[in-house]
């Protein structure tokens, strides 16, 4: 099959309601076959296909480690390089196709993740700055919930670096997906540290785009707020 075939018909596939039904028709194509496809998808204008895209970077990629791990690599190395300025691009998607990569696979987290917590960072020359940080709001929302769909299964790594500290500013932007996500992920961290700084945030109204189970879900950021309170005070 041609790849623009394959092409055609991945991103069909990705524009379908049903994720499990996605993730199994994309297993009779080839790892290797369906990488294209995936990074098209991250750039196109329908939400629904960049969120599956990135739910099914994460089921590829992790499998194409397990059988090559330096095309893997590549992967990843080309989602870093477009997130950078120099790519001409904007890296729509990376950081969350980042994430969804590393939550599957162990080896490749050991590797990346501390490249992903670097896009949460101030940069620049001072030695402390060692971090990249992402200027647009919507390429932060991406990076935050990427953050907090790694706290699924990768919460000791993530607060082994210092993850709590560099999400706490984000509870002080301008924008209301930025404050939101940053909550959840404080939540799915079980940062106690947050509390204090969360607690104003219970009567935000600001809406907030957020990507589970396979769907887009709108919630306030006040119900994301009190959400991750109730995890930071839950007993464990």
């Amino acid at each position: 099959m041609s790849s623009r075939k394959i092409k055609q018909e991945v991103l069909t596939l990705l524009a379908s309601a049903d994720l499990d039904r996605i993730s199994r028709e994309v297993q009779k194509y080839a790892e290797k076959d369906l990488v294209a496809p995936l990074f098209s998808a991250l750039s196109r204008p329908e939400e629904t296909v960049r969120w599956h895209a990135i739910s099914v970077f994460g089921q590829v990629v992790p499998r194409l480690a397990d059988q090559d791990m330096e095309a893997a690599r590549i992967v990843m190395r080309r989602l870093l390089w477009s997130l950078n300025d120099e790519s001409g691009g904007i890296g729509w998607g990376a950081p969350e196709a980042m994430a969804e990569i590393m939550l599957h696979h162990d080896r490749l987290a050991d590797e990346y993740l501390h490249m992903l917590i670097s896009y949460l960072r101030p940069d620049g020359p001072l030695e402390h700055q060692d971090g990249n940080f992402l200027e647009l709001p919507s390429l932060q929302c991406g990076l935050l919930w990427g953050i907090g769909r790694l706290a699924e299964r990768r919460t000791a790594m993530l607060i082994s670096q210092s993850v709590i500290a560099d999400l706490l500013p984000y509870l002080q932007s301008e924008d209301g997906g930025v404050r939101g996500l940053a909550a959840w992920s404080l939540g799915r961290l079980r940062a106690v540290v947050s509390q204090d700084i969360l607690l104003p945030l219970t009567t935000d109204t600001s809406q907030v785009r957020l990507y589970q189970q396979g769907q887009v879900q709108i919630f306030s950021v006040a119900e994301l707020v009190k959400k991750a309170l109730l995890q930071i005070t839950a007993p464990i």
